[in-house]
């Protein structure tokens, strides 16, 4: 495959540690951030909206605004990729739980949210989007996966893409799976040509190999307790300006990002 070249004009993030990008760069200048509210606001949805949204939903929309609001992009036109490895952890083990115990008393709106294309819904609704979407799950290769697809469709289509990664921390007999420990969320607003928003240029190229990129502490522990969080590479190298790194996009497939920063 012959390398993807995409703009980055915006990234959103949110974790139990970070409360957007601009976290992460006190994180790596050595600084203590402020610390996120407990929930993330996903600001974007009316207030009904988020009063019934699970968490995992609040997380994608959170993120997904942050990114939006930086590039300067209107939302309703823009096409977006939501990726996940393990969607609603949370609403999964109550819906296992009751269909073994009172299957009569399984909820219609839990089961609604624990689609895996739950939040891309959520977030195409409360922006009025009628661009593509697309929903995307390849476990601890979900944010390679999405950043892939994403890509293909900016340099296909010529049009600014949404690409969103998150996870919820896991619950009940999941989590021994899963081991999905903490709430990370990410995006990137993906521009097919350079303009004065954006951040830094990406050379995508599909490789092979496995992903190698390491991170120090506490970005690896991080990287460790939510698979959604393998995007912390990339991310650290856009706050930190420069720099390469090498992500899983599938089990067998890596994803060779080669960064080239705005002066």
């Amino acid at each position: 495959m012959s390398g993807l070249d995409v703009w980055v004009d915006g990234v959103g993030l949110w974790s139990s540690q970070l409360a957007d990008f601009a976290a992460l760069r006190e994180v790596l200048a050595g600084r203590p951030p402020q610390p996120p509210p407990r929930r993330p606001a996903a600001a974007t949805l009316p207030a009904n909206e988020r009063r019934r949204a699970p968490e995992s939903v609040l997380l994608a929309v959170e993120v997904a605004g942050q990114a939006v609001a930086m590039s300067g992009q209107d939302a309703a036109g823009v096409a977006c990729v939501f990726a996940s490895s393990h969607g609603d952890q949370a609403i999964t083990d109550y819906m296992c739980a009751t269909l073994a115990q009172v299957p009569t008393e399984l909820s219609p709106i839990r089961f609604h949210n624990s689609v895996h294309n739950a939040a891309v819904g959520y977030w195409t609704i409360a922006t009025g989007c009628h661009a593509p979407s697309t929903a995307i799950a390849a476990q601890r290769a979900s944010f390679g996966a999405g950043l892939l697809e994403a890509a293909s469709q900016v340099c296909s289509e010529q049009r600014p893409v949404l690409l969103v990664c998150s996870d919820y921390l896991g619950n009940g007999p999941l989590l021994e799976v899963t081991a999905c420990t903490q709430p990370f969320g990410c995006a990137l607003l993906l521009m097919p040509t350079r303009s004065p928003r954006s951040l830094a240029r990406l050379r995508l190229t599909l490789t092979t190999t496995a992903a190698s990129s390491t991170l120090d502490e506490p970005l690896a522990s991080w990287r460790q307790a939510n698979p959604s969080a393998t995007a912390l590479p990339l991310l650290a190298r856009l706050a930190q300006g420069d720099g390469s790194c090498h992500i899983a996009a599938a089990a067998q497939l890596g994803l060779q990002i080669d960064m080239e920063s705005v002066a």
